[in-house]
């Protein structure tokens, strides 16, 4: 993946997967000059498809990923290697500084840099991420129906896993792990359902042929089971935004960064999307949730042309200095007075084109210029 950086853009999506892919082709399409920053380490890179995808279900997340860059670049937008490191208010915008030095200014922000999975501290868990060690039943669970699974209780979504992955098998057992024992109520629900309950502290997982096998308690019992289910901390990757004042909050299981339902913030000028502030979200809804805020964020920047044109216009009608045309002087007609003037000169229209369409290669468009053609 290769992509020059520019100097400056409408809009700056920090985050190449779904979300971010998403949101930057709908402002390509809306001739927005806009740049992908994307740090190349998508959540659900491990995982060998994705699944509940219409019409892509069991793409691998590289191929998905990869198509949604071509279509970026097909419509003039970038998507540029990187990593941010900070991003701070600059005049009208923000200035984002990458890791590597780099910069880049632009009128709004759009972030979808997703979320990290903290798994516990047992030996050989991360090793099997998205394999044969999961937590979501909707995008792998039915690659493990009708296997024994387990199900490491690390928090209060316990019981919600269990019963979600006893729709996939009959063979379910709960590892209390560090959890306290389950009240009376849900051990009636469980043994209800058929699911074993096994006590004791978890202390790794068992291979075998590179397939998992079993898991191990602190009393040297290994449980077989062919498949894992955890729930892992779910923790925002935001810190670079501490610096506008936008900052992570605390949900049961982990952290987000607020929003309204369109994504947008309480930092005038900053949206969000995808797993950054709605930690459940599949693919399919980071996309969707992409495309709403590329809409909203295409829809104000529309009214702020139109504020700066509707001023500029003002300012012309009272003698001062109207805007230059976008595509150079107005004719002149028989009398030799431009299109547009009154006799004595003065600018008779509403002004040219409004500030970040008239800039050099045509900001604000998706220029014939730019880069071609992307859990």
């Amino acid at each position: 993946m290769t992509g020059q950086l520019d100097d400056n853009y409408e809009v700056l999506v920090i985050g190449g997967g779904a979300a971010g892919l998403s949101g930057a082709l709908t402002l390509a399409r809306s001739l927005r000059s806009v740049a992908v920053i994307d740090a190349g380490a998508p959540r659900n890179a491990p995982a060998e498809g994705v699944h509940g995808l219409l019409a892509r279900d069991g793409m691998r997340p590289d191929e998905l990923l990869g198509r949604g860059r071509a279509e970026v670049r097909r419509y003039g937008g970038h998507v540029v290697p990187g990593e941010v490191a900070t991003a701070v208010r600059a005049g009208d915008g923000f200035e984002v500084t990458l890791t590597d030095g780099r910069s880049a200014h632009a009128r709004r922000l759009l972030v979808t840099t997703g979320l990290v999975d903290r798994l516990p501290d047992i030996p050989g868990l991360r090793e099997r991420w998205g394999r044969d060690v999961l937590h979501c039943p909707y995008c792998h669970g039915y690659e493990v129906r009708g296997q024994a699974i387990g199900v490491l209780a690390t928090g209060p979504t316990a019981m919600h896993q269990v019963l979600l992955f006893r729709q996939l098998t009959d063979d379910v057992t709960l590892f209390t792990h560090t959890q306290p024992p389950l009240d009376e109520t849900d051990a009636e629900r469980l043994a209800a359902r058929g699911v074993r309950v096994v006590p004791g502290t978890v202390t790794g997982v068992e291979t075998t042929d590179d397939r998992l096998s079993g898991i191990r308690l602190d009393d040297g019992t290994v449980v077989p089971r062919q498949a894992l289910a955890v729930a892992t901390r779910l923790e925002a990757r935001a810190a670079f935004l501490d610096s506008l004042g936008l900052h992570t909050a605390e949900h049961p299981m982990g952290t987000y960064v607020p929003a309204d339902t369109t994504g947008r913030t309480d930092v005038p000028g900053v949206w969000v999307a995808g797993n950054v502030t709605d930690p459940m979200a599949q693919v399919g809804a980071a996309g969707a949730a992409g495309t709403t805020a590329g809409a909203q964020i295409n829809a104000d920047l529309a009214a702020e042309d139109t504020d700066r044109a509707v001023a500029a216009h003002r300012e012309s009608r009272r003698g001062g200095h109207p805007a230059s045309h976008r595509d150079g002087p107005a004719p002149a007609d028989a009398d030799g007075v431009s299109d547009g003037q009154t006799a004595d000169g003065t600018d008779g229209q509403t002004a040219a084109v409004a500030d970040g369409q008239v800039a050099a290669g045509a900001d604000g468009q998706a220029a014939a210029g730019t880069e071609g053609r992307a859990a």
